[in-house]
């Protein structure tokens, strides 16, 4: 069987673990484009209970909407893959998770979905912290193929939740 999550992305989510166990925070996602893989990378390791609180895969707009508050205008407005919906994602998940700190994403990994404005391999990102900043990082990774978007996106996911727990 082939691993799905490399030795170095494993490293990375054990990394995030022990910082927020040692801090005493909880985690919880927001995942679109990456479907999971997030908390499915962090509870691929013993122990993550302590720290995963739960993960919320909203892969379609309504579920962004009824889950998340998402407000629907700005789907019409800026469109899911943005930054305005990325933030609204993690904001909306630390209120309605309880955790201390959420990482969220929405992109395009492709095959289809580009438009003329947002081509695959791009990727918005948020991490929200209960009663602070809520950062941003917006990635353009190119057309390297659907599994290798998701991974980076997981990578880029864990490397800011450890800038907010160092925060």
């Amino acid at each position: 069987m082939t691993e799905l999550f490399s030795p170095e992305l494993l490293d990375l989510a054990g990394d995030v673990l022990r910082a927020c166990e040692a801090a005493g925070l909880t985690l919880a996602t927001a995942e679109s484009c990456t479907g999971g893989l997030i908390a499915g990378c962090l509870t691929e390791l013993p122990g993550a209970s302590h720290v995963v609180r739960r993960g919320y895969v909203t892969y379609a707009n309504d579920a962004k909407i009824e889950l998340l508050g998402v407000p629907a205008a700005l789907f019409v407005t800026v469109g899911a893959v943005s930054e305005e919906v990325a933030r609204a994602m993690a904001e909306g998940a630390v209120h309605a998770s309880g955790a201390d700190i959420v990482v969220s994403c929405t992109g395009i990994a492709g095959p289809a979905g580009a438009t003329a404005t947002k081509s695959i391999g791009r990727v918005h990102l948020a991490c929200a912290r209960a009663g602070g900043a809520t950062t941003h990082r917006r990635a353009d990774y190119g057309d390297i193929g659907r599994t290798e978007i998701r991974l980076a996106t997981i990578a880029d996911a864990l490397r800011l939740i450890q800038a907010a727990v160092a925060a």
